[in-house]
Order: C-alpha cells, then structure tokens, then sequence
C-alpha cells in the first residue's frame, strides 16, 4: 500500500514538479500563499462562475412578496448580496462579473509580458540598430498614456474584453522590455553565452536556450504585475463607460451602482465588486513581490 502510494505521489510529483515547486516556494511567504489561494479562487469563479449564478444577471428581476420589483433589497435569504436599484440579484451579477475580469487579467497581463520578453531579449541581444529601432519604439510607447488613448480607441469601436485586452497588451509592453533588456545585456557577455556562439550555435539557439532561462524570472514578474494592470484598468474602462455593454463585469457594477446614485447607500451592491477587484489584483502583487525577492536577494535582506 505504501509502494503504490510512493509510486503515485512520485508521479505526480514528477508530472507537475514545476507546479509542485512553485507552490512550496510561495509557501515559504504566508500573504504570498494567501494570494495563490485568492487566485485560484478567482480563476475558478471566472471558469464557473456564471454556471453557478442563481439568476440570470441581466434579464432576471428580483420580486418582494406582492409581486413588484425588489428595488435595493439589503442582503436577505432570497438575494444574499442583495439587489440593485433595476431589481437585479448582486450575487448573480458578482458571479458573472468575474469572468470578463478573468479573460483582460490574463489575456492582457500574459500578452503584455510575452511581448516586452521578446522585445527586451531582441534588442538585448543583438544590439545595434535592432536595439535602435525597438528602444526608440518603446520610448514612443511611454510618450503616450494609456487610458486616455484606450478611451480614444475605444470611442470608435464598439468594446469587447478581447478588444479591450488587445490595447492593454499594446501599451503595456514597454516595462517588462526595458528591463528584461537591460538583464539581456548583461548576461550575453558571460562565458557560456561566448562560449555556445564560438561553438556554431545559431542566434535563435543562443537567445532562446543559453539566454533566456537567464531572464525568465523578470518576464515572469513583470507578466503577474501585467495581471494586476489588467484588470485594474478593466474596471476603470468599464466605470468610465467603456467597457463591453454585453457583458456583466465588476467594473460595470460599479458604474451601474454610481450612475444609480445609490453609490453612498447600497453598500451592498459596492461592496462584492470593489472586494473582488481589489483583493485578486493585491494578491497578484503580493505573489510577484515574492518573486521579486527571488530575483533580487536585497530586498528580502533589507526587511
């Protein structure tokens, strides 16, 4: 019986190691083990969460007993978060609302550090008027600001969450290219790097195999803070009206509940969002400033 337990725990262990390592690194940091729980518990709301709203969102109507519409109903046993100002379940809606949220955090933060790592490790490498061009490329990124050219954008066109996730990724690529850059420069000079080039490894091999393993943790940290980003400006799009009209999102709770004017007495209907926006982007970053202490010994010295 302990034979075969050993057997499968060790091939689990060697099937999803990775994960397995990651895991006890991030429990060596309880607030950063705290937000990994956070996060998986919003990943599967995002998966799930509309399976499990009790009501549909938006053309459910919440009833009182004499069969009118329960307008901003305080939390009760039939509509726990409560109901809106339109007599719609918050719960559902919270429900819901997280997997627009999930869909731009991921898109948005994965394609954002995906491209500033192949920006940073191109122009890192090979210098020259390749570095030229993509720096000077970058620096015309930072020279415009974001959410007033994503409200520009999305003044023309008609918002989805993959539209929305698409301008994030294209003006949010900048940081995770300069300093994955800067790392680049530094680690393509070492031995082994010289070494593999005066061997007959191609760029492609050289960058990609002897490089990059150097400089993925950055990529890494820079994809989580790219979540984080993601889903912040989300909910700001969406507040300022922005956002995907067909979709039930917590930064459209939000607006919905301002432009109600019921935003400084239905606590209830402010609440679910704002906690959910606020607790998944705090816990990414709590796990990429555990990361960044793997990457930079100092800051953990220092505390």
């Amino acid at each position: 019986m302990s034979t075969g337990s050993a057997s499968v725990r060790e091939r689990l262990v060697g099937r999803y190691g990775w994960i397995v390592d990651q895991l006890r690194f991030l429990a060596g940091d309880r607030l950063a083990l705290g937000g990994a729980v956070v996060i998986a518990l919003f990943g599967f709301l995002g998966l799930f969460g509309p399976l499990l709203a009790p009501h549909d969102p938006v053309a459910y109507s919440a009833r009182t007993a004499s069969g009118s519409i329960a307008v901003l109903d305080a939390p009760n046993l039939d509509s726990w978060f409560g109901t809106t100002a339109f007599g719609k379940d918050v719960f559902s809606q919270f429900l819901a609302g997280a997997r627009p949220t999930l869909i731009v955090g991921l898109v948005g933060g994965i394609g954002t550090g995906v491209i500033g790592f192949l920006v940073g490790l191109t122009s890192g490498y090979f210098g020259g008027y390749v570095d030229e061009l993509l720096m000077r490329l970058t620096d015309l990124t930072f020279s415009l600001p974001l959410t007033p050219m994503a409200l520009l954008l999305l003044t023309f066109v008609r918002p989805n969450v993959w539209l929305i996730a698409l301008i994030i990724m294209l003006f949010l690529w900048k940081m995770p290219a300069r300093v994955v850059r800067s790392e680049v420069l530094a680690v393509k000079n070492r031995t082994f790097v010289r070494s593999a080039r005066a061997s007959g490894a191609g760029h492609l091999r050289t960058m990609f195999y002897h490089i990059a393993p150097n400089v993925l943790a950055t990529g890494f940290l820079y994809t989580a803070y790219g979540i984080a980003w993601s889903i912040s400006l989300q909910a700001s799009l969406a507040f300022l009206g922005f956002g995907d009209p067909t979709a039930t999102s917590w930064g459209r709770m939000l607006r919905q509940v301002f432009a109600s004017g019921a935003i400084r007495v239905a606590w209830w209907w402010v609440l679910p969002p704002a906690i959910g926006i606020a607790a998944v982007t705090t816990s990414v970053f709590l796990i990429g400033r555990r990361y960044e202490e793997r990457i930079n010994p100092e800051i953990q010295s220092s505390q």
